[in-house]
């Protein structure tokens, strides 16, 4: 990797985040180094509505994160999200190629991509094809077929595709900055390697990551991914419902829910109050924080329940034993995790960096868990570690060029 730096881009609907990973040599174990961020222009719901403005943002975020680290940076994983993402399921069938019937990596490889051959709509990309088990001839669930032997190899994967023009958009946005993108990785399933462990995703669990603008939901199982979602409500709809409640401006609601904001109306009693001069000169009204906390639950039990709704599809509704891990901005707000114990009626906790060693305090916030998973993510795909924990996305250009690699060299052997 160029520099022996592993970087994290997270480009949300409100901030933009940096974070930068190295192994150091002296010992061998993965650092985050530097971590960066700055407001975000130019980005609603996970779209970019202003090229221009991102290109300024990212730039700032990247002159924050060199003067940290020390040293330039010149490529990135970079996040991808917003509600254009969507996810489908898919099969794919392949016969064994060898003539004694051992399944090889291209066999794999080949399954891999035949599953990618579905009617997908035009204006959409592929980003990840993940594998979720294996079946060879009428042994099914293996994770692992590299080996065995049978004669009809197939796959089933989960399909994660994003709309053409956005990601394009997001890209181009990058490259003008002048850096360059080692991937384009979906931000919960990054988010995921940094906040989850291997018995969390064995178990059951459902990582609910709440943005600003939006909130990315997934959901993991017997180690596999079961479904990805990205729904069109955050922290910031919060924030304006205080702004209508109250009748105050959006920057005075902002204020008000970072240093009186808690998701449990009933740690207030109603003779509680502020009053609003705290916040803006030009007012001067007394406001119940129980009324502030009110508001605050109804919209967060809202979030809730669209994730619910979405668990209740697939059958994990109230039964996933590791429960709910939330993350992101919008988790940091008081109570959250016992309203989230309630209405899902799971174990509930809060997200935090797991096996990522940095001697940055601001790192462990919630919100950088997504740029420490994408740096975690380079890590891994980087051939650093030798396995992976839980599960791992397959880019499926990558596996064309291994693919086309092996050709060649059988093409060598040929007399």
């Amino acid at each position: 990797m160029k520099n022996n730096l592993y970087v994290g881009l997270d480009i949300g609907s409100s901030a933009i985040r940096m974070a930068v990973g190295q192994q150091n040599p002296n010992d061998n174990e993965f650092y985050l180094i530097a971590a960066a961020e700055v407001p975000a222009m130019g980005i609603t719901k996970g779209a970019v509505v202003s090229i221009e403005d991102v290109v300024s943002s990212i730039t700032s975020c990247l002159e924050q994160a060199e003067r940290i680290a020390g040293q330039p940076i010149n490529h990135a994983y970079v996040g991808v999200s917003g509600t254009h993402i969507s996810t489908l399921n898919s099969k794919g069938v392949v016969a064994v190629s060898r003539a004694d019937n051992e399944v090889t990596e291209s066999d794999i490889l080949r399954a891999i991509e035949a599953s990618q051959t579905i009617a997908t709509p035009p204006n959409y990309e592929i980003l990840h094809v993940v594998p979720k088990n294996f079946s060879v001839d009428n042994q099914t669930n293996i994770k692992d077929p590299l080996g065995m032997t049978g004669v009809r190899l197939e796959v089933e994967t989960q399909i994660i595709q994003g709309l053409s023009a956005q990601i394009k958009n997001l890209t181009k946005a990058v490259f003008r900055t002048g850096l360059a993108i080692d991937d384009l990785v979906l931000g919960i399933l990054a988010c995921s390697e940094a906040c989850l462990n291997r018995q969390q995703k064995e178990l059951g669990v459902v990582l609910v990551n709440i943005g600003s603008t939006t909130t990315s939901m997934a959901v993991f199982e017997e180690g596999d991914i079961v479904a990805t979602h990205v729904l069109p409500v955050g922290s910031a709809h919060i924030t304006a419902d205080i702004a209508i409640g109250l009748r105050v401006s959006l920057e005075t609601a902002e204020l008000i829910k970072l240093a009186y904001g808690q998701a449990e109306s009933e740690s207030f009693n109603k003779k509680e109050e502020i009053n609003l001069s705290e916040f803006d000169d030009k007012e001067n009204e007394n406001i119940s924080l129980k009324y502030v906390a009110e508001i605050i639950e109804a919209r967060t039990q809202e979030i809730f329940s669209l994730v619910d709704k979405k668990l209740i599809e697939i059958n994990r509704s109230g039964l996933l034993p590791a429960g709910v891990v939330l993350t992101g901005g919008g988790a940091k707000l008081p109570g959250i995790v016992n309203l989230a114990k309630k209405e899902f009626r799971l174990p509930a906790s809060l997200g935090i960096l797991d096996g990522l060693k940095t001697a940055i305090d601001k790192v462990n916030d919630s919100a950088y868990t997504t740029a420490a998973g994408l740096v975690f993510w380079g890590y891994q795909v980087g051939g650093q570690k030798n396995k992976t924990e839980g599960f791992k996305a397959f880019n499926i250009d990558s596996y064309k060029n291994i693919l086309g690699k092996i050709k060649d060299w059988l093409k060598s052997l040929l007399p």
